[in-house]
């Protein structure tokens, strides 16, 4: 798969985000030379500047520009720039401002060892100017620094690395909170989507084998019992208004996931009567049973019990030749156990088949933490589904 394509942007947006690195860099040449210049005012023993001294206040923003495509060499640079100049003796000041900038964007690109490596030759440096290099290499008599001066320069260079580690990891920080949410997305998507997938296979399914069987007896029919052809499709044409209405409801919630709730209630075990009689339209006399204490069900139990056993006499019409099946609803304080089973023998109709059917009935009993079992029974099928009760406050 290959990589998205960035967003479109407008010229002058593209063209300011390429600007923005000289823009940058421009502006730490102005406070470093400007504020360099006030603050030499007040340090008479450090030495002029001069050609020199301006030229490498100038380097280290110039390097700037290069920050993010060479964070680890912008670094260096901008070290041995600051170190030059500290050696040369020019005055103190905001000089070390273009050092921060290399370190933190360096840090944040994940050159952490570089910028370490990069402050403690600083700071070693530092130390020398004064104590171990020549007097005849200093340009500033009497610049060497002092112990207040060593802690301050020591503190401030961790109070810039801790600065920029604090950014990174920030920014981590940052990234992986929308790589979370990003995938949470996709999944929430793709969950929509097979929970669709489901509602569209058991509309269609049903629907569909119902006609398909009905419009066989019509065809049969037409010519020596027409008023059995008739009743055929009049079946016909209820369940394909109902499959229709179905199919329109679930693409409405595709189109407009977030539009008004829909008009018809999602079904439920309250039209488990009318799977019955659409079985008994196509030659399949359906009994249901119920035991233990009925009680209302949530919405979704209702829907996967019925989605379960619409499939299920889906499979017996199409690939059984029994002509009875049998619907039970075991009803327990826990939950509610759906059984579809018929007595054989497996028909020629239509053998074999995709298995979604079964997959689909699986994936809706353990979205509500149930399961399902099916298989042969002797010489028939039997599908069993244990579909538990959320305990109230508990995701359903």
């Amino acid at each position: 798969m290959s990589d998205p394509q960035p967003p479109w942007q407008p010229p002058w947006v593209r063209a300011a985000k390429a600007g923005l690195p000289v823009a940058l860099a421009v502006l730490v040449a102005v406070v470093q030379v400007a504020g360099t210049v006030a603050a030499g005012r007040h340090q008479p023993q450090r030495a002029p500047l001069d050609a020199l001294g301006y030229l490498l206040l100038l380097a280290g923003p110039a390097l700037l520009v290069l920050r993010r495509r060479h964070p680890a060499a912008v670094a260096v640079g901008t070290t041995a720039v600051t170190v030059v100049y500290l050696v040369a003796g020019y005055p103190y000041g905001p000089v070390f401002l273009s050092l921060v900038v290399a370190y933190a964007v360096a840090v944040q690109l994940g050159r952490r060892r570089v910028v370490w490596a990069c402050a403690a030759v600083f700071y070693g440096v530092h130390l020398l100017i004064g104590h171990a290099l020549p007097a005849a290499w200093l340009r500033a008599p009497g610049g060497a620094p002092n112990g207040w001066q060593e802690l301050g320069v020591a503190a401030w260079l961790l109070l810039v690395l801790a600065g920029a580690e604090i950014l990174r990891f920030r920014r981590e920080r940052m990234a992986a909170v929308r790589e979370a949410a990003a995938q949470a997305e996709r999944r929430r998507v793709d969950e929509e989507r097979l929970r669709m997938a489901r509602e569209l296979h058991d509309i269609l399914a049903h629907s569909i084998s119902l006609i398909h069987l009905q419009a066989g007896v019509a065809l049969e029919l037409m010519d020596s019992r027409p008023e059995q052809a008739r009743s055929a499709l009049v079946t016909i044409k209820g369940a394909s208004k109902a499959a229709l209405g179905e199919v329109r409801q679930v693409l409405g919630t595709l189109r407009d996931p977030a539009g008004a709730a829909p008009r018809d209630p999602a079904p439920g075990l309250d039209r488990l009567g009318e799977l019955v009689d659409q079985a008994a339209h196509a030659g399949l006399t359906v009994t249901v049973r119920t035991t233990g204490t009925v009680r209302a069900a949530p919405v979704g139990l209702g829907l996967a019990a019925f989605r379960i056993a619409q499939e299920a006499l889906t499979n017996v019409l199409r690939h059984s030749a029994a002509r009875t099946a049998a619907i039970t609803l075991g009803w327990r304080p826990d939950g509610l156990l759906v059984l579809v089973e018929d007595p054989g023998p497996a028909g020629a109709g239509e053998p074999g088949g995709s298995g979604t059917g079964l997959i689909g009935m699986r994936e809706r009993a353990t979205a509500l933490g149930g399961t399902l079992t099916a298989g042969p029974a002797g010489a028939g099928f039997r599908v069993e589904a244990w579909l538990p009760v959320a305990e109230p406050g508990e995701a359903r």
